[in-house]
This record gives C-alpha cells, structure tokens and sequence, in this order.
C-alpha cells in the first residue's frame, strides 16, 4: 500500500495558490477583493447556520454576493471571502483516491462559481481547462 502524507499548511496553500493561478484571465481580474482563506474545519457557527452533521461535510464555502446580486446597496457589506477547509479535503482525498491538487482545484473553482453565480456547467467547464 502507497503511503501519502497530506500537505503541510503551508504547502495546502501554494497548492490553492496554484489552483487560482489557473484560472481564466477574465475571471481571475475580478477575484481581486475577494479574500481567500484556509481554515481547519468550519468554525461553529458555520456547522450551525448550515446544519452539518459533521464538520468534514464542508470541503469549501463562499460568504459573501454574489456578483450579478450586487448593487449599491450592499456597500456596506461584509467583504466577500472563500473558505478551503483543509481537514475535510484531506479526508476526502484519502477516501477518495483523488489526486489532490485536482481536488483543491475543483473545490477552488466550485467556490468561486458562487461568487460570480455560475451554474454547474459553467463551473465543469471551467474545471475542464487545463489553465
């Protein structure tokens, strides 16, 4: 049996680093006030608000308006912020089998379709480009 050992934090990031360096030009120029953040597992409030069973339900999630929901209105809004969770990924990928920079990607670009409200296919299809 082949043995991996997950990623470091810090090398967790250099590898969402290079998810997001992947994306299209044209989408990447608008990610620029959107705050990206690694954290464990998702704090308490999360879990509550989004009633998990489990902490490690959640491999990802994106807070913030969408933005085609955008409007002057929401200028006084919280900043818009994707979270990876680290723990829950990394259990994933040991399930799963999955390469795991394809799995950070996956989940990077899944988190992003939410901030510029893409459906599925627009997120396959982005998925599907290899940078």
């Amino acid at each position: 049996m082949e043995q991996r050992l997950p990623p470091s934090p810090e090398e967790f990031a250099a590898m969402a680093d290079q998810a997001l360096s992947t994306l299209p030009k044209e989408l990447a120029v608008f990610l620029n006030d959107v705050v990206f953040r690694i954290e464990e597992l998702p704090d308490t409030d999360v879990q509550k608000d989004l009633k998990l069973d489990s902490p490690f339900d959640l491999l990802g999630l994106y807070q913030g308006v969408a933005i085609g929901d955008k409007s002057i209105l929401n200028s006084g809004t919280d900043v818009d912020m994707i979270f990876l969770y680290r723990r829950p990924i990394l259990d994933y990928w040991c399930e799963s089998g999955e390469d795991l920079a394809h799995l950070i990607r996956h989940v990077v670009i899944h988190e992003i379709g939410h901030h510029f409200g893409f459906s599925d296919a627009d997120m396959e299809r982005i998925e599907a480009q290899d940078s």
